[in-house]
């Protein structure tokens, strides 16, 4: 099995085997489309569950109980405070955690004698403890800041890197792609926004570039002479490099998928609601959609932007036209040679080390 995977990332690098991922851009364009409308949906309804560090109030921890019945906990909180909707969780095997609103100290005092009592634990091992919402808002404020930073500074980076606006505009695209997607489904499983979840967003943000900065450089290395012959399209060109990179991009999703899906399993199934669970699943959605992006998005949105350049659009035209055996700069094409590029760029077939245009002439 391995030498057969490793023989299609070969065929993939020489082009013996072809997949038509650009080409049929405005299939994978519909699919983010869909993905993102959903994901838009499930902002407005249910939307966020934010945690307690961004809404504020009253927490309590309940440590070493015989019974996490969280009904328990709830008509605990309220019969001292009857207009209170507590939020229980359990942590671990053994421990509740309720969350509240803001309780005065007497109502604190009182929750966690009751709850002593209901649970029959001693009081030592009750915690409680009262975070404000402007702890909250400071942190949305320093993301929001961080993330801005981070987009300005990506697209300077690309803009110089690449010598083209164009990759890195499509390369923001892709972020806020990953970045709407991952967030609806933080909306949709409905588990709480903690400050460990803005972590793992802005992580996954660094991640998407990475995969889609190493596609782009194949892209540039391949696209460098388009212009210099009429063999093939800047489209092919760029599709081709998609297809060089693709098992380099499925290795390393896997190799990181697979310890942040082991912590989400631990997080969620064995030690319950924590920092693990929550920043897990940010890493484990966001690195599966940014997978997806960085082959299926940002490069075909760079070939799209790309496209629209007057001497690309006329390139293009002029390959095309090559292909149909009509003329190119007044001179009849030599049918054979339009039989032989037409068959190395078709879809499936060969454009091995032979059939790939040469860096300077035609």
């Amino acid at each position: 099995m391995a030498t057969g995977f490793a023989q299609w990332g070969n065929d993939l690098y020489t082009g013996r085997r072809s997949y038509d991922i650009v080409g049929r851009r405005r299939t994978w364009y519909l699919i983010s489309a869909i993905l993102i409308a959903i994901s838009a949906v499930l902002l407005v309804k249910p939307g966020l569950n934010p945690g307690i560090e961004f809404r504020g109030g009253s927490e309590f921890v309940v440590s070493g109980v015989d019974t996490t019945d969280q009904q328990l906990a709830i008509d605990t909180v309220q019969a001292i405070a009857p207009e209170e909707s507590p939020r229980v969780t359990t942590v671990g095997g053994d421990s509740l955690r309720i969350q509240t609103a803001q309780l005065t100290s007497d109502e604190v005092e009182e929750v966690t004698g009751s709850l002593a009592a209901a649970f029959d634990v001693d009081g030592s091992q009750i915690t409680s403890a009262f975070i404000g919402p402007s702890w909250g808002q400071d942190v949305s404020e320093k993301a929001v800041t961080g993330l801005l930073v981070f987009l300005v500074f990506v697209s300077l980076v690309m803009t110089v890197y690449f010598r083209n606006w164009r990759m890195a505009a499509a390369a923001i695209l892709a972020l806020f792609h990953d970045l709407i997607i991952t967030v609806g489904v933080y909306a949709a499983v409905g588990w709480e926004v903690t400050p460990a979840t803005v972590i793992g967003f802005l992580t996954i943000l660094g991640y998407s570039i990475y995969d889609t900065v190493v596609v782009f450089d194949k892209v540039r290395e391949n696209t460098a002479d388009t212009l210099e012959q009429t063999r093939f399209t800047y489209a092919e060109k760029a599709n081709l490099a998609v297809n060089q990179t693709l098992v380099r991009s499925i290795n390393t999703s896997v190799v990181a998928l697979l310890p942040v899906t082991s912590i989400l399993v631990v997080g969620a199934f064995i030690l319950g609601a924590g920092t693990l669970r929550d920043i897990a699943l940010a890493l484990f959605v966001g690195m599966f959609v940014g997978t997806f992006s960085s082959i299926f998005i940002a490069t075909p949105l760079e070939v799209t932007l790309r496209e629209r350049e007057p001497r690309i659009r006329e390139h293009t035209a002029k390959v095309l036209a090559a292909r149909a055996g009509t003329a190119v700069d007044g001179a009849p094409v030599p049918a054979g040679s339009v039989a032989r590029a037409a068959a190395a760029l078709r879809p499936g077939g060969h454009l091995g080390q032979g059939a790939q245009p040469r860096r300077k002439g035609r």
